[in-house]
């Protein structure tokens, strides 16, 4: 396109210090016209042939084949303007072309995660095959500097790895034996052997891929806007064209008495088509969705289509799960009370207590002690079903749990008014204290719950299964507007239909969870987004929007994005409709010429692209 471009312009130049006239003028004239139009005329002569006429090639066609015919008619030899409309229309094209091309490298480039090879190990050696070829349960070998191919489970090695690519994070992290790795991180440091878990084409790279490369088939209201206002419009003007050629040469030889004028009313019809070309429209309103799209992929917030990205721009109500979401959901000794001896003595009982349990109780107390357990000073162990575990440890009795197993054994206790579950530690028959143990709030939580509000988010809910005591105490540590405790599944989704019926007509409601047990209400809700969902089905199955990273701030983010993007459009809309029809009024009037409608239609398109590229910019959003 940019050859034909620069080679039409030269010719041009060539030809203003060429005497020629006549027809030997017309044909020299029509080479750089056809060097660069020939695919506007060929589309718009398809576009007659399969009766979809009313578009922006058909108008160019119409337009400066009209104008070619015109300077033949009047034996003005003036083909410049003709040429030089449908030069500035390609440069146009071209300028779109080049920023659409770009907008989709920068996506293809961010989501560059898809593995070109697998490490198979064999008779000693590494040997390279195709992902798709490699099965559930084999061992793949992960070098440094490679990319995660498949899903996967650590089965020995240690290293970091680079997760930018689908959080956003830069920062890296840490992986050993016995950890899950999604595909499309890179590993940093060392070699990873990894038993995989899924078949490449349902593994997380394979999934997040499908998903960016298919947002842009679900359409925006916005987008849904331009085509019907194009199939409305390119009608209509090509018909107020025709009236302008027609009807002003008409009143004035027969009402007026005055001389028709044909030629200059049919320049003007042909000028307003020039000026009327749509393109501003048509290319920068899906650009400034698929730029925004591509924006939020790059941060992590993987979008699946542009109706999503309005939706949530509109969101007024955001409704949480707790945990996963707000909490870690993991259980953390977050205090010690009440105790007779030292912190890291009565951890190091009722982790000896404990280590024969994989409850997750069991399994905090253990990282609490933070050592390893010797199993043989453990004896005698006894689980008591909803109470606790009694034990010798190095031949003293211990016994740890809830307030029944101390009242079982007729041990005085003291109750605990902080909020978590309580394990009460009773040492050789003694009350020796009690561990709190709770689900940690996320770091940035808090943090996250202000930034929406700031982001004119006017309630945020929390919905949970948990006690109503640990709700209220989660709520009101992050300042959450309103709470509902001991829900099951189905309560969930009730509660949000009952917040979906009383909210305003035009506000959007949108439900957070960890896409894991929360797949009916994020299907329920206006908006469904999955956070922390690096390596869920789930959560790439039922959300409509999902957070790669597990940091709740990216919720506001998410929101901040669509809006800007939502911006970009309506600017767009205003100011190439308004610019438009200023434009086809003064040609009208005969204020303006054919050189000057088409200035304004390209520089029109090429501000409102510029515009839409400015959503690929999220950053400092």
């Amino acid at each position: 396109m940019l050859a034909r471009i620069l080679a039409a312009a030269a010719m041009m130049i060539v030809l203003g210090f060429v005497p020629v006239a006549g027809w030997l003028r017309f044909a020299l004239y029509l080479v750089p016209y056809l060097t660069l139009g020939y695919d506007i005329l060929l589309k718009a002569a398809r576009g007659i042939k399969n009766r979809q006429v009313f578009d922006e090639n058909f108008l160019m066609a119409l337009a400066t084949v009209g104008a070619i015919a015109l300077a033949l008619y009047e034996q003005s030899g003036d083909y410049t303007e003709a040429i030089a409309v449908m030069l500035f229309y390609q440069v146009g094209e071209w300028f779109q072309s080049y920023a659409v091309g770009k907008s989709r490298r920068n996506i293809s480039d961010l989501m560059d995660i898809r593995p070109d090879y697998a490490n198979i190990e064999q008779d000693g050696r590494l040997e390279r095959v195709d992902p798709d070829e490699v099965g559930v349960g084999s061992i793949i070998v992960v070098q440094p500097g490679e990319k995660v191919p498949i899903d996967g489970v650590v089965a020995g090695g240690e290293s970091t790895l680079n997760t930018s690519a689908l959080t956003g994070e830069s920062m890296p992290r840490e992986a050993g034996e016995g950890d899950e790795i999604v595909s499309g991180c890179i590993n940093m440091t060392g070699v990873l052997r990894v038993r995989t878990t899924r078949e490449f084409g349902e593994s997380t790279v394979s999934k997040i891929l499908d998903l960016v490369e298919n947002a842009s088939s679900r359409k925006s209201r916005s987008e849904a806007f331009i085509s019907k206002f194009a199939r409305i419009y390119t009608p209509a003007v090509c018909g107020a064209a025709a009236a302008l050629a027609v009807l002003p040469p008409l009143i004035r030889a027969f009402a007026l008495g005055l001389p028709a004028e044909w030629e200059i009313w049919v320049y003007r019809a042909l000028t307003f088509l020039v000026a009327s070309c749509p393109c501003a429209l048509v290319i920068s309103i899906p650009l400034s969705f698929f730029a925004g799209i591509g924006g939020a992929s790059k941060a992590g917030v993987l979008v699946k289509g542009s109706n999503y990205l309005e939706t949530l721009s509109q969101t007024k109500i955001v409704v949480f799960d707790k945990t996963g979401t707000l909490t870690q959901g993991v259980f953390e000794v977050s205090g010690i009370h009440h105790n007779e001896m030292e912190n890291a003595k009565i951890l190091e009982y009722a982790a000896l207590a404990e280590s024969a349990s994989s409850h997750p109780i069991s399994k905090s107390l253990q990282k609490a002690y933070g050592k390893p357990v010797d199993r043989s000073r453990v004896s005698d162990i006894q689980e008591i079903s909803g109470s606790g575990v009694i034990a010798k440890v190095d031949g003293v009795t211990v016994a740890a749990g809830n307030d029944k197993l101390m009242d079982r054994l007729g041990i005085a206790y003291i109750p605990c008014r902080s909020i978590g579950t309580i394990i009460h530690m009773a040492i050789g028959g003694k009350y020796a204290g009690h561990i709190v143990i709770s689900d940690v709030i996320k770091p940035r939580a808090k943090e996250a719950v202000q930034a929406l509000k700031a982001a004119g988010v006017r309630k945020t809910v929390m919905l949970t299964g948990d006690r109503k005591a640990v709700a209220q105490q989660v709520a009101g540590e992050l300042g959450i507007d309103q709470v509902y405790s001991e829900l099951l599944p189905a309560d969930k989704v009730d509660k949000v239909e009952e917040l979906i019926s009383s909210k305003p007509e035009k506000a959007k409601l949108a439900f957070v969870g960890d896409g894991i047990n929360d797949a009916p209400v994020l299907g329920r809700a206006d908006i469904g987004i999955a956070m922390g969902a690096m390596g869920s089905d789930a959560a790439i199955e039922a959300a409509d929007i999902v957070l790669m990273d597990d940091d709740p701030m990216q919720i506001s983010k998410a929101i901040r994005i669509s809006r800007k993007c939502l911006g970009i459009v309506y600017q767009n809309i205003v100011f190439a409709i308004g610019i438009k029809l200023a434009c086809l009024l003064l040609v009208a009037l005969g204020l303006a010429n054919m050189w000057l409608a088409i200035f304004a239609d390209v520089g029109v398109m090429v501000l409102a692209v510029l515009n839409a590229i400015r959503a690929m910019f999220v950053k400092n959003v």
